[in-house]
């Protein structure tokens, strides 16, 4: 963990770009259009200000590509060519690794199989290799991307498999097997295997073609939906292209697996393929974290643009820059870069790319000539699109959308724009409907509070004070303490003897809180010095890792923009330390008081004696002005209290 560079890592699965001391990127654990991913390269965390996701290095590797910790960890030693020295297993501890990674376990065991099949094995060697070789791929072009053959008989692969201990149940829930009366028979034999893989390079699952001509068999086959084999969030090639994509800032989209081969092999290596099928959310998803300018190649028949248009809608709204290129009558992208060569290749798409909306107004126009019914659908079909824009990022491209379609399609531009606002009101009102039924509301039920949860005069004494939940409040006392708890503050010898000294422990409702101030404090007293942050963001709970990742990332400060452009600086950390401190502090030392008052209030109901009462009620008032004194000081600081809960 030390060894690894948080920037250089996640690098490898989402473009960042720099900002100030930080980087930012398209969070890759949700949809958004502007950057609220931030990382922070000297803390080495992450966290995303839009859903919230923070963590570690470690985190996002077990995060992005559902890891367990253990293999995170392996993840990165093999990143880092770094070797692991792991205890040896009990059989026990085997069976249940072996139960949780099984179809992981499986999958790379059968695609080493197919692989060595293929280039070591008579039938593999005279059927696959041969045919591949037809294609004209290489051989590091078939080690790159571990292309395999099946053989042809019946069961050879499901028995091999079973002899290695693999079950008959796991073997047909991974797709390899089926049963048939009783008999288990390989599902891909006689087929040459693509296996599919994630952005690191694990095989998900496998695409396998039929070589023999067959009017029953499928030409194509896939690994049916599995835990891990999700057909709508795989794009083939991404782990072998995700490199060139980053850094060309473009990705090319084809249909096929060859298609993707052959590319690679004539150097355009910036391709994936969405496998036959329309674009969807988490595809892009995928693409985004890489980039936003996609372009698509299809065929140039009748089938080729109907694939093309599927999908786009979704991309535009995810503000992607969309450009499509149709191939020549007859050729597809395997067959052009064959012939063409990748410079030829190269140039042809330059020359033919068309952004989305011509694209679909020459397709259109060219299939509707003069019918006006049709004339009418394509205005609509454009209209929808335009609309899936967004227009606070994209103004000025949609409005040269609305232009353009208006002229070609001969009609009123202010009328276009209504149909477009139209189609914007009836989506945001089907996101509305589907949002309250989600959550349980009629539409005409109307939120109201309740008499008991009005807050009262005496419940907020003094305007400006907003609540929020203890919780909070003891959480950020936990960071100032892991942030600044080594720098000096006056009359103290550093910031947390200040807060040892100021907080009770006990006073601290959270457990977890409690349980991590008490180590703190006693990692200082037992060490004489403060612990290193690292002691947090490195903890061995996965919880308390990404609760610190999120808590200590910095807060979002000025842009570079505004510092050029209004010459505002940022305020050094030295001189905002101690304000940060005394807030925070006051909030405890509030809630410390009004303990106090309490105990006085209850001791008072019970107390008889004159002198006595009059003692208490001073200490009581004396109480009172040195909350009302905290509450002015920071009147616009986070408080809550025992006393100020409706």
């Amino acid at each position: 963990m030390s060894r690894a560079d948080i920037v250089d890592v996640l690098g490898q699965f989402i473009r960042l770009k720099k900002r100030g001391s930080s980087y930012i990127a398209n969070c890759p654990f949700h949809n958004e259009k502007t950057p609220s991913f931030n990382v922070s390269a000297a803390k080495g965390i992450y966290k995303c200000f839009g859903c919230g996701k923070a963590g570690d290095v470690v985190t996002f590797i077990q995060e992005h590509e559902k890891l367990t910790y253990p293999e995170a960890i392996r993840w990165l030693a093999d990143y880092y060519k770094i070797t692991l020295q792991e205890s040896e297993r009990t059989p026990e501890q085997q069976q249940q690794q072996q139960a949780g990674e099984a179809l992981r376990i499986l999958n790379e065991y059968a695609a080493t199989y197919f692989h060595d099949t293929l280039l070591n094995n008579e039938e593999g060697q005279l059927v696959g290799l041969s045919y591949f070789k037809q294609r004209g791929f290489r051989k590091e072009i078939i080690e790159r991307f571990r292309l395999g053959y099946n053989p042809e008989r019946g069961d050879v692969f499901y028995t091999t498999a079973i002899a290695k201990g693999y079950t008959a149940e796991m073997l047909e829930r991974a797709g390899l097997a089926k049963n048939r009366n009783g008999t288990f028979y390989d599902v891909y034999r006689g087929r040459v295997i693509f296996p599919i893989q994630n952005m690191t390079g694990r095989i998900l699952g496998f695409g396998a073609r039929i070589l023999k001509t067959s009017d029953k068999a499928p030409k194509y086959i896939n690994t049916p939906e599995n835990e891990l084999y999700i057909k709508s969030k795989v794009l083939y090639g991404m782990y072998q292209s995700r490199q060139a994509i980053g850094k060309l800032d473009e990705c090319l989209l084809v249909e096929g697996y060859t298609d993707v081969i052959s590319l690679h092999q004539g150097g355009v290596e910036n391709v994936v393929s969405s496998s036959g099928t329309s674009l969807t959310e988490d595809q892009l998803r995928l693409i985004a974290q890489l980039t936003k300018n996609l372009t698509i190649l299809y065929d140039g028949d009748a089938a080729g643009i109907k694939a093309a248009l599927r999908g786009l809608d979704m991309a535009l709204s995810q503000s992607f820059n969309v450009q499509l290129v149709l191939l020549p009558e007859g050729e597809d992208p395997d067959s052009f870069v064959q012939k063409s060569g990748a410079a030829r290749f190269h140039e042809y798409i330059k020359e033919h790319k068309q952004d989305v909306i011509s694209f679909r107004l020459q397709v259109g126009l060219s299939d509707a000539g003069t019918d006006p019914v049709k004339r009418s659908k394509l205005v609509n079909e454009i209209a929808e699109s335009i609309s899936r824009i967004n227009k606070a990022e994209d103004f000025s491209l949609q409005n040269h959308y609305i232009r353009q379609a208006a002229q070609k399609l001969n009609v009123d531009e202010a009328g276009l724009i209504n149909l477009i606002n139209k189609f914007i009101r009836d989506r945001i009102e089907t996101e509305q409907r589907q949002t309250r039924r989600s959550e349980g509301v009629s539409p005409n039920d109307e939120v109201m509070p309740q008499p008991g949860q009005l807050p009262t005069e005496q419940d907020v004494p003094l305007t400006g004070i907003k609540q929020a939940k203890d919780e909070d409040q003891e959480w950020q006392l936990l960071r100032v303490l892991i942030e600044y708890g080594a720098m000096a503050y006056e009359g103290y010898e550093s910031v947390a003897r200040l807060i040892e000294e100021r907080v009770e422990p006990k006073l601290l409702e959270s457990e977890l809180v409690r349980t991590l101030f008490i180590a703190y404090m006693d990692d200082y007293n037992n060490n004489g010095a403060p612990p290193d942050t690292q002691f947090f963001i490195r903890h061995p709970d996965e919880a308390i890792r990404s609760r610190m990742a999120s808590l200590l990332h910095p807060r979002k400060g000025i842009s570079e923009g505004w510092k050029e452009k209004y010459s505002i600086e940022t305020v050094p950390e030295s001189i905002l330390y101690p304000a940060d401190v005394d807030s925070t502090l006051s909030y405890f030392e509030l809630k410390k008081i009004l303990f106090l008052q309490n105990q006085l209030i209850n001791i008072l109901t019970a107390e008889t004696d004159p002198e006595k009462q009059h003692v208490m009620q001073e200490r009581f008032m004396m109480l009172r002005k040195a909350e009302r004194e905290i509450l002015k000081k920071h009147g616009t600081v986070v408080f809550k209290s025992q006393k100020y809960k409706g």
